[in-house]
């Protein structure tokens, strides 16, 4: 009776730090809006309210897994159309749309755990799916560095991401700094100038392109829990 209460045990507790490994990933992440990120107060003052609400963000995992599944090498895409400019402490930007554009090189069970993944790094802001879809997704990084903000994002005909890093000739007013923050959790974080932002799908009601803007963010992430 002992050793099979004992057994059970080591059961239970080798299910528990299974379950509690499930979920870590590391990787790079980018976002661009169409408004400005990195700015000043003149400027985002003219923007909010009236552009801001629209914004393309994607994973690329470099390793780890989630809810068990391996997704090394595998990105996903969030497409957002929020109520209201996007970071605004003011007014919220509830409710939001969104659109999810998964790696089609990923299996079914590598589908449903980037989907899951999404959602938990997107929190509130990818709640209310409306649609996913599966297009061949890339994501590079020059030099595998986040520091120079270089980045591009492509996933397929549907969602570009391109950007370069801020020189002098963007500090216009001389005033900028990040006004608002990332849409999700990161580690390192750097604004960027955005070369190309537009979304060609559909469900959510229209399709934008926002190139030429301080509107972005290339950055990394790591989820452990």
């Amino acid at each position: 009776m002992t050793k099979s209460i004992a057994t059970t045990v080591l059961a239970v507790s080798a299910l528990a730090t299974s379950a509690l490994a499930a979920n870590s990933v590391q990787g790079e992440y980018i976002e661009a809006r169409t408004a400005d990120v990195f700015t000043g107060a003149c400027f985002a003052n003219s923007e909010v309210g009236s552009v801001g609400q629209l914004a393309v963000m994607g994973w690329r995992v470099g390793k780890g897994s989630f809810n068990g599944v391996n997704l090394d090498g595998l990105s996903v895409v969030g497409v957002l159309k929020a109520s209201n400019t996007l970071g605004d402490v003011h007014t919220s930007a509830y409710p939001v749309k969104s659109v999810l554009i998964v790696d089609e090189r990923a299996n079914v069970e590598q589908r449903l755990a980037l989907q899951a993944f999404a959602k938990r790094m997107g929190g509130d802001l990818l709640q209310d799916v409306v649609k996913v879809t599966y297009a061949p997704v890339d994501f590079q990084i020059e030099e595998n560095n986040v520091h120079n903000a270089t980045a591009k994002l492509t996933a397929g005909s549907l969602a570009t991401i391109e950007t370069r890093a801020l020189g002098k000739k963007d500090h216009i007013c001389s005033n900028e700094e990040v006004w608002y923050l990332p849409l999700t959790k990161v580690g390192h974080a750097m604004p960027a100038y955005t070369l190309a932002h537009n979304y060609k799908g559909d469900g959510l009601g229209g399709t934008w392109s926002s190139p030429d803007k301080r509107s972005a963010f290339v950055a990394t992430f790591q989820l452990n829990d």
